[in-house]
């Protein structure tokens, strides 16, 4: 598969340029991933070899050229020895116990694709094991994707509003509505697309 083909695998985390709410700020990957390499005294050949991702990646990703894949972003979390959390917030001077991270509707991280409008939630935390976020599901055909979508980990899924198609590589589709969810190993081939009149809304939890 391309490099280009590969942008809008999910969740193709797109950064957010502009967003109706000002009171969000669009997050600035490509920076922080910059600062975390240059905290490390790598350059640019240097945290490709440890990555596994062209130079010419690293570099496109960090002046906000392109948005690395889900994929990606584990190897880079991998490559630079933090947590994947940290690629999306600088880490909080301390640790403490007893932590929570509160997000407000509609103040997540916006990033959207061209399948689906994601928003990252609680990414204030780091270390954490969890990823959650809401996704949009704007894709209606399974011919919308690439490819199959496969990465590490285990992820959950809850409709939120509207019907899907579920599709995982060893079983049949099958449709969810609101209210149901499924629970999966996230290597196993999987994809998704909106059957209902509007685009569905679902609740996404991805643990490594």
């Amino acid at each position: 598969m391309s490099e280009e083909a590969q942008h809008d695998i999910y969740p193709s985390m797109t950064v957010a340029k502009e967003c109706g709410n000002s009171q969000i700020e669009p997050l600035q990957l490509g920076k922080r991933l910059k600062e975390i390499r240059m905290s490390h005294g790598l350059t640019l050949e240097e945290a490709s070899k440890r990555t596994g991702l062209a130079r010419s990646t690293l570099s496109k990703i960090e002046n906000e050229q392109i948005s690395p894949t889900f994929q990606a972003m584990q190897k880079l979390a991998g490559g630079l020895n933090v947590d994947m959390p940290q690629l999306f917030a600088p880490p909080r001077q301390t640790r403490t116990t007893g932590r929570r991270d509160i997000t407000r509707d509609n103040e997540g991280k916006p990033h959207p694709t061209s399948t689906y409008e994601h928003e990252l939630l609680a990414t204030q935390l780091t270390n954490k094991k969890m990823m959650p976020f809401k996704s949009q599901v704007r894709a209606r055909e399974f011919k919308d994707y690439p490819d199959w979508i496969r990465h590490d980990g285990e992820e959950f899924l809850l409709v939120l509003s509207g019907e899907i198609t579920f599709f995982s590589e060893f079983y049949e589709p099958v449709n969810l509505a609101q209210g149901d969810s499924v629970y999966y190993d996230a290597n196993m081939g999987h994809m998704l697309v909106s059957v209902s009149e509007d685009d569905a809304h679902i609740l996404w939890v991805t643990a490594s």
